[in-house]
């Protein structure tokens, strides 16, 4: 299990979900409206696997070396699916590549998730033997996932490489 400080180090396959994007920034936050939207339909991707919800953002290559909170990027509500033969009207398909992540757990209120990202940005990956790497970041929300409640739990998904 991942801790607050000292993230696991896992090799991730590649997987395939469906779900609902939005452009925003951080500046213009739109997390709301995007979960607000797809909560209600989620029950309509019928060949899910698993439960957990996942919240995957994909940033352009250059997003964290010129870091702007006004850039924008995509972020998805999405479930977890083996295959694209049914995708609800609304919805699209998103492929996430496999590769080497850095997990980390957040817990406490979600409102609390500056914290977690400015220490792992701030001091764990420039402390660390790896770089970021340009794919996509997501958290998973499972069943310990309580949105503000300050027992809540997420797994933060960090895309990296080892430095050369």
């Amino acid at each position: 299990m991942p801790s607050p400080n000292e993230p696991l180090i896992e090799t991730l396959p590649g997987k395939k979900f469906i779900g609902k994007k939005i452009i925003m920034s951080f500046y213009d936050n739109k997390t709301f409206d995007l979960w607000s939207s797809f909560m209600p339909r989620r029950n309509e991707i019928r060949n899910h696997i698993g439960s957990d919800l996942w919240s995957i953002q994909v940033y352009s290559p250059s997003f964290f070396t010129r870091f702007n909170p006004e850039s924008e990027f995509e972020k998805w509500a999405a479930i977890e699916v083996p295959d694209f033969r049914t995708v609800p009207l609304g919805m699209e398909p998103l492929v996430l590549p496999g590769g080497l992540y850095a997990v980390f757990l957040h817990k406490g209120p979600a409102s609390r998730g500056p914290e977690t990202f400015g220490y792992i940005f701030g001091t764990w990956l420039p402390g660390s033997d790896y770089l970021l790497d340009d794919r996509p970041h997501f958290e998973i929300l499972g069943e310990k996932y309580k949105h503000e409640d300050p027992e809540s739990e997420e797994e933060v998904w960090i895309p990296v490489k080892p430095k050369s």
